[in-house]
């Protein structure tokens, strides 16, 4: 019998041939508790540019996993508009950083647990738009 040694996070493949890692991402959970009276827990599962036909424009894609009863959870996508990126950075003189860029993307999403009262229904798609983006960093002191 021949025994494989890997190293811990050594890609391996599984029978359909696409790599995989032996560790787990760990998610860290997170509770808000929104202005409808709901305590949401979510957490950031990742981001990826939004497809090509996306109502908004090109954007990014940020992605939570949310929940308001611990039964039930569901995506809500945030799209970071490339507009929005753009006319900001024009205004400032300066590109957003991405911890600036998920900060924004955050609040927004804050703002859904604030403001609408079946999330799971209406907020499963919001955006951030240049006036937006503006408001969402004024918020964070992001100038």
């Amino acid at each position: 019998m021949i025994r494989h040694e890997r190293s811990v996070g050594e890609r391996r493949r599984t029978n359909d041939e696409r790599p995989t890692t032996d560790f787990m991402t760990l998610r860290r959970m997170k509770t808000y508790t929104g202005g409808q009276g709901y305590v949401y827990q979510y957490y950031f599962v990742g981001k990826r540019t939004a497809l090509a036909d996306a109502h908004d424009g090109p954007a990014t894609e940020y992605i939570f996993d949310v929940t308001s009863d611990r039964k039930t959870t569901f995506a809500v996508s945030v799209f970071l508009t490339d507009e929005a990126l753009r006319e900001w950075a024009a205004k400032h003189g300066r590109s957003l950083t991405e911890a600036e860029q998920y900060g924004a993307v955050k609040m927004r999403l804050f703002q859904a647990f604030d403001e609408i009262e079946n999330l799971m229904t209406d907020g499963r798609r919001l955006a951030v738009d240049p006036g937006t983006l503006e408001q969402l960093l004024s918020t964070l002191g992001v100038a």
